[in-house]
């Protein structure tokens, strides 16, 4: 029991003793005598008031919001809302502003250990730094952000892009209303464009054409076309190796001319048998459609009367491949035969017959005139395209009358009504899809053929049986000066820096399996992860580079960080009403004072005492 319990228990026991003594002098006065019921319940109040007075007078409570509290100002604080930073010490971080009234500290891990005391930090400002993250534990965080400034403060690309894979890249603009942003290419061409919503948000698409290092950008515009920023975005595109097709047909065709020479052209690794008839084949050498063959194909396209032509054995063998892994495409060249349609129906798919075909308008293109021309490139020596020259229009195609639209399917494809004309669904570990376009080989020949390769490649992305990759994670929005987290790395790891430097790494033994090592960049730029034959480039930007997408990052880290931290706000907070500052004892000493004074008057007085204020006698007790 410490000292402070000692007191609040002797004062206790007094205030009781005290109210125990009032009752047994009222007990034991005569009936005439005894005060009234008022005058008793007003003494017996004003023991224990007295005695809590006592006790605040000697311990004055701690001040609530400050007790134990680090007020931090970090980059991008305002010397408007650092005033009003409540705090019991106030520090300065070497990020923030130099006219910030605080102590100055090279660190908050150094701020942490010259006040031991501080159970919970208020942050001002954008947001704290990797260096200063890693030194809250078990601290509650308050975080006053700081508003984001005008301009591209999120962008987003996928890790890993494969070459001719269309990528996405989502982001967000601040202070932009009414305006756009645009996708540049390495060449400077805008390639994509859209405009942004009420929340500033926007989602863009290219495509990765060659395998290497790509330098993309993103460029903000406001509502009259004026320039807010632009911000580099780096793409690393990995060459892979080229998915290997089977395709099946039944008879020959313009679509499979077409769709042969965009495999050519994309690197896919295609092998076709198409029928002639009275047992004649076009194509490869003719390969037996059994397991074994199967299992060294990634996808297989194949129409309705190819898989009518395959015997109960080669079927099954089908059946288990897609079940391994294995994507299937379906070709609905024609209606669809009674027994086909029952095979389907073990995979979960019921497209109908097909018998009929409708027309197929694809979706109105969001690119403007300059992306198209950009995506469509200069075309070839034999059929140029000026840079003058209007892209083509999208023809309308032809597609079967299939039901694709149950709640169990995934689009592959939707036309302008939003209706599927493609859709697939699992299958074991693979992927089985029906295709209802006969003659999307329009496209090309419309000169559209940035269209037609689109529809393909995303159908045999979606299908391709998939490869596992082995990659190290690497952070994103590396910056020049912080550490960079690799894991997955071995014992002779390096990375080759910008300049040339080659930096070995170490494995921390702490992170386990996960096998993470730290790098911290002197240079920006590109830089590459080498792990014997294997090779992973990462961009590393300059400090002060790309400010929006820095400002997002520290405050969307402190704000995970401070909720956390939130799970132990409770313990935080009253360990800090233990350690805090106390408050001046000073209006609880006159307030006892003033009390103790009134009641040592009333007890005297007669007020409430049997026959008032006249009518008592002299010899009555003085309570």
């Amino acid at each position: 029991m410490n000292f402070e319990t000692t007191v609040a228990t002797v004062l206790g026991v007094a205030a009781a003793l005290a109210m125990a003594r009032t009752l047994w002098r009222q007990q034991r006065a005569e009936s005439a005598s005894r005060s009234r019921g008022w005058r008793v319940a007003a003494l017996l109040l004003a023991q224990p008031l007295i005695a809590a007075l006592l006790y605040f007078a000697l311990f004055p409570p701690r001040l609530p919001g400050q007790a134990g509290t680090l007020a931090v100002a970090a980059a991008g604080a305002s010397d408007a809302a650092w005033r009003e930073a409540a705090g019991e010490v106030r520090v300065v971080l070497p990020e923030a502003s130099r006219d910030l009234d605080g102590e100055r500290v090279p660190d908050l891990a150094t701020a942490l250990r010259r006040y031991p005391q501080s159970q919970r930090l208020r942050v001002v400002g954008a947001g704290l730094i990797a260096r200063d993250r890693d030194a809250v534990r078990g601290i509650a965080v308050d975080f006053a952000a700081a508003p984001l400034p005008r301009g591209i403060v999120g962008a987003w690309a996928p890790a890993r892009i494969g070459e001719g894979e269309t990528f996405a890249v989502r982001g967000r603009v601040e202070g932009a209303n009414g305006g756009a942003v645009e996708l540049l290419d390495p060449a400077g061409q805008r390639v994509d464009r859209a405009a942004l919503v009420a929340d500033g948000t926007f989602a863009l698409d290219a495509v990765a054409r060659v395998a290497g290092r790509a330098g993309f950008a993103l460029r903000a515009v406001d509502a009259q076309q004026r320039e807010i920023e632009r911000v580099a975005l780096p793409v690393s595109v990995e060459a892979e190796p080229p998915v290997r097709v089977l395709l099946l047909a039944g008879a020959p065709g313009p679509e499979l001319k077409y769709l042969r020479r965009w495999a050519s052209d994309s690197g896919l690794k295609l092998h076709t048998q198409i029928a002639t008839g009275a047992g004649m084949q076009l194509g490869d050498a003719p390969l037996r459609i059994d397991a074994p063959t199967l299992a060294g194909f990634d996808a297989l396209v194949i129409d309705e009367r190819a898989w009518d032509a395959l015997a109960p054995a080669q079927r099954a063998a089908l059946a288990g491949a897609l079940r391994g892994g294995l994507g299937v495409l379906l070709r609905a060249t024609g209606p669809l035969s009674p027994g086909l349609r029952a095979q389907l129906r073990e995979f979960g798919l019921e497209p109908g017959a097909g018998a009929d075909t409708a027309t197929l308008r694809l979706p109105v293109e969001r690119a403007d005139e300059a992306a198209l021309r950009a995506r469509l490139g200069p075309g070839s020596a034999d059929a140029p395209r000026s840079r003058e020259q209007a892209p083509p229009a999208l023809p309308t195609l032809t597609r079967r009358a299939l039901a694709l639209d149950a709640p169990a399917l995934q689009a592959l494809g939707v036309d302008a009504d939003g209706k599927a004309f493609a859709a697939w669904r699992a299958a074991g570990q693979g992927r089985i899809a029906v295709w209802g376009v006969s003659d999307s080989f329009r496209l090309v020949l419309a000169g559209r053929e940035d269209a037609h390769a689109r529809l393909w490649s995303r159908a045999l992305s979606a299908l391709a049986r998939p490869r596992a990759v082995a990659r190290a994670e690497i952070d994103s929005d590396a910056r020049v000066g912080e550490r960079v987290r690799l894991c997955g790395v071995g014992a002779q790891a390096q990375v080759v820096a910008s300049d040339g430097a080659r930096i070995g790494l170490s494995v921390d033994p702490a992170a386990g399996p996960k096998a993470c090592a730290g790098f911290w960049p002197t240079s920006a730029g590109w830089h590459s992860l080498e792990q014997g034959e294997r090779r992973q480039d990462f961009y590393v930007r300059a400090a002060d580079e790309a400010p929006g997408l820095r400002a997002r990052e520290l405050r969307d880290a402190t704000a995970a960080l401070a909720l956390r931290s939130g799970e132990s706000s409770a313990t935080a907070t009253a360990s800090a009403s233990q350690t805090g500052e106390r408050g001046s004892p000073w209006r609880w000493f006159a307030a006892w004072l003033t009390l103790c004074a009134a009641l040592w008057w009333f007890e005297r007085s007669r007020f409430g005492r049997a026959g008032g204020a006249s009518g008592a006698a002299a010899s009555d007790p003085p309570r």
